[in-house]
C-alpha cells in the first residue's frame, strides 16, 4: 500500500470520531494554554523587575554586593564615584539616586512613588519626553512624570500640576515615556540628583548606584577589579538584569510556583491525551488489523499513529497559543499594568512539552497496534 494513502486513512479515522478527536484537542489545548499562560506571567515579572535597568541604559552599574534587585538600594560612598572615574578606559561615571516616597496629590490623597534622581550635569538616563522641555527639570521644584500604566494614580497630572513630596512643593515640568513599565505598581518621578537627596531623607551616603560609560569594552575588567578592591560590586547591564532575574527565580517563591503550575499543566495534558488516544486505538484496533492483513507493514502502521498523534498535538498547540494570546491581549486592554509577556522561549518550552505528550501517547498506541494479529481480528 502507498504510504500517502495510509496517512489519508489515518486522518479520516482520527477526525471521523469527533468525540475522541475533540477530547484529544481539548486536553492538549488546555495544557498548552496553561503552560504558555504561566510562563508568560513569569517572563513578564522578570522583564518588569529589571525595567529601571533597561530604561536607564548604563553600560556598567556599581553597587553594594548585597544588592539583589534594582529597587533594593544600599547607598554607596562618594569616594567610590571618584575611584571609578580614575579607572583607565572610563569615559564618565555619574551617581544615581533611587528611592521611594509618598506624594500628596491635589485631592489630598497620598500616593507612593518611585523617585529617580539623575546626575545634575549630564542627566544621564533621562527618559524621552512626550511633553515639556528637559531643561525645565532644573527649574525650582521640577519633576518629570512617566506616562505609563501607573500614570492615572497621580490623577492624570498635566504640565504645571503641583503636589507635595515630604513637605516640599513639586511641579510637573515634563511628561515622559519609557521602554518598560515597573513591576510594583507605583508611578515614577524623575528629578535631579541634588533635588532628590534634598527632598528625601537619606543616610550618610546618598548615591544608590554609580553609572559608568566606557571608552572600550576592555575597561570592564579593570573597573570590576578596582571596585572589588574597595569592597563593592560592578556589573554590566546584562549581568545586573541576570542577577535580578536569578533573585526572583531562586530566592523567592515565584519561580517554584510557576514551575509547579507548568508541571501540573503538562501532567493534565498528558493524562487526558494519553488516555483518550489509547481508547481511540482500542476502538479502531480492528481497522488497524484489517490494514495489516491487507499488507500494511509495521512501520507503516507506526507512521499512521505518529501522524495522528503529531497532527492532534500541533493543532492543539496552535489553538492553545492562540487562545492564550487573545486572553493576554484582552487583559492588557483592561489592565494596562498586567505583567505578562509571551516570548520565543515560552513558546519553545510549550512546543517541546507538546511533542513529549505526542511521543508518549504514540508509544502507548504503537505498542498495542504492533501486537495485534489479523487472525485474531477476523476470528472475533
Amino acid at each position: 500500500m502507498k504510504f500517502p494513502g495510509l496517512l489519508l486513512i489515518a486522518y479520516k479515522l482520527l477526525v471521523n470520531d469527533r468525540g475522541k478527536f475533540s477530547a484529544l484537542l481539548l486536553g492538549i489545548t488546555f495544557a498548552v494554554f496553561l503552560m504558555v499562560q504561566m510562563t508568560s506571567i513569569f517572563s513578564g515579572i522578570l522583564s518588569r523587575s529589571s525595567a529601571t535597568v533597561s530604561n536607564i541604559g548604563a553600560s556598567v552599574w556599581v553597587m553594594d554586593p548585597a544588592v539583589n534587585t534594582v529597587a533594593n538600594t544600599i547607598p554607596v560612598p562618594d569616594y567610590l564615584l571618584d575611584a571609578v572615574r580614575s579607572v583607565p578606559g572610563v569615559r564618565y561615571a555619574v551617581p544615581l539616586y533611587l528611592g521611594g516616597a509618598l506624594v500628596k496629590l491635589r485631592s489630598g490623597a497620598f500616593q507612593a512613588v518611585s523617585v529617580i534622581g539623575l546626575d545634575d550635569t549630564s542627566l544621564f538616563g533621562r527618559p524621552v519626553l512626550e511633553r515639556g522641555n528637559i531643561q525645565d527639570i532644573y527649574a525650582e521644584n521640577g519633576f518629570i512624570v512617566v506616562n505609563d500604566a501607573e500614570f492615572k494614580k497621580l490623577e492624570n497630572p498635566m504640565l504645571g500640576t503641583e503636589f507635595e513630596l515630604n513637605d516640599h512643593r513639586g511641579v510637573v515640568v515634563g511628561i515622559a515615556r519609557v521602554a518598560a513599565g515597573g513591576l510594583f505598581g507605583v508611578p515614577t518621578l524623575y528629578t535631579t540628583y541634588s533635588r532628590a537627596i534634598q527632598y528625601l531623607p537619606t543616610t550618610r551616603f546618598t548615591a544608590s548606584y554609580v553609572l559608568v560609560e566606557l571608552k572600550d569594552a576592555q575597561a570592564v575588567v579593570r573597573i570590576k577589579q578596582a571596585v572589588a578592591q574597595l569592597g563593592y560590586l560592578a556589573l554590566t547591564k546584562q549581568e545586573f538584569i541576570d542577577r535580578i532575574s536569578n533573585f526572583y527565580k531562586y530566592q523567592t517563591g515565584i519561580g517554584t510556583n510557576i514551575l509547579l503550575m507548568t508541571a501540573i499543566s503538562f501532567i493534565v495534558g498528558l493524562s487526558i491525551s494519553g488516555q483518550t488516544f489509547y481508547t481511540f486505538i482500542l476502538e479502531n484496533l480492528d481497522k488497524f488489523g484489517a490494514l495489516k492483513a491487507m499488507g500494511a507493514k509495521g512501520r507503516e502502521l507506526v507512521g499512521m499513529i505518529l501522524f495522528q498523534s503529531i497532527f492532534t498535538a500541533l493543532t492543539g498547540y496552535g489553538i492553545g497559543v492562540g487562545l492564550c494570546t487573545l486572553l493576554l491581549a484582552l487583559a492588557k486592554l483592561r489592565l494596562p499594568d498586567y505583567a505578562s509577556l509571551i516570548t520565543f522561549g515560552n513558546l519553545g518550552l510549550a512546543f517541546g512539552m507538546v511533542l513529549l505528550i505526542a511521543a508518549i501517547s504514540s508509544y502507548i498506541g504503537i505498542r498495542k497496534v504492533l501486537r495485534i494479529e489479523p487472525f485474531d481480528i477476523f476470528r472475533g
